[in-house]
């Protein structure tokens, strides 16, 4: 059985900077990418992201000379169980965001990242036990009162702001206890779902349901090609976090939801509307309150 990672070291590098840098800006106009896929059902676009992702994946490890890596994981009961939670649980991410994407609805995505690191902090109180601070309760307080902002406006809650909070956020919860590196963690994900994936996508091509090689031909680029977009960015990230700081992680990880967000209003022409100009301040003051927690505590806890 591969052996836990080690604890990153606590403290920043260029190249942790530089890597973690590229993953959010690559995100942050990822929509733009998955805009000119919205003609195709989102779930058929998760099921090209899903396959295409395996060769990518494969091809890193093979070059880092890590496979025994994955080839040992999938022999783990454990291991693989722990694998199928965290693939299931990206898989809906995907679909998620995905699907808000096409339907116009980029700010609620926007929000929902925004929301994430103040979820990851709900999830460390209820589950791990971890004492609060009162900036961080009120940070958490704000959230909530923008979600609420919006849910009176709308007559529902944001389901894709709610269903892209929990699902990432439950993601890298139960990421940290997968015990393989990030990039074998990553294949072994794509790997479990690409047999549901690769049946999906065969099952649209007997029906003739498929848009694969059918139609236009940059369709058909496009979904091949979402499987770089969606597995370098991650590889990237995971191998930056390990060469950086929490505390720097976690002011850096708005780059993302802040691209999307201006994406949406000024490429995509997405509607504020008078609630999500409340919301949006709410959420923004509510993270400024989360990130000088963070960093106060950085300081008491350095030697």
């Amino acid at each position: 059985m591969p052996q836990p990672p080690s604890p990153p070291q606590n403290e920043d590098s260029p190249r942790g900077l530089a890597f973690a840098v590229s993953a959010y800006l690559f995100w942050g106009i990822l929509p733009i990418y998955l805009k000119a896929l919205s003609a195709i059902p989102p779930a058929e676009v998760v099921a090209h992201r899903i396959v295409w992702s395996v060769p990518v994946a494969g091809a890193l490890l093979w070059a880092l000379g890590r496979t025994r890596d994955i080839a040992a994981a999938l022999r783990s009961p454990r291991t693989l169980a722990m694998g199928c939670v965290t693939a299931g649980l990206i898989s809906i991410n995907w679909g998620i965001y995905v699907w808000a994407i096409s339907t116009n609805r980029t700010l609620d995505a926007a929000l929902g990242y925004y929301i994430n690191p103040l979820f990851s902090v709900f999830l460390g109180a209820v589950l791990l036990r971890e004492r609060l601070s009162r900036a961080q309760i009120g940070a958490l307080a704000l959230a909530v009162v923008a979600v609420v902002v919006v849910t009176v406006e709308a007559g529902s809650l944001p389901w894709a702001s709610i269903g892209l909070t929990f699902s990432w956020g439950l993601y890298a919860f139960f990421k940290k206890w997968l015990p393989i590196g990030p990039n074998q963690g990553f294949l072994l994900e794509v790997l479990i779902l690409m047999w549901p994936a690769l049946g999906y996508i065969i099952y649209l091509g007997i029906t003739g349901e498929s848009h694969f090689l059918s139609g236009a031909g940059s369709q058909s680029l496009l979904l091949v090609g979402s499987g770089l977009v969606t597995a370098v960015p991650l590889i990237v990230y995971a191998n930056g976090a390990k060469l950086l700081r929490l505390s720097t992680i976690g002011i850096l990880q708005y780059i993302a939801p802040t691209l999307i967000f201006l994406t949406a209003v000024f490429v995509f022409g997405e509607p504020l509307g008078r609630a999500r100009m409340i919301a949006f301040p709410l959420i923004w003051a509510a993270l400024v309150l989360y990130t000088g927690s963070l960093l106060y505590q950085m300081r008491r806890v350095r030697p």
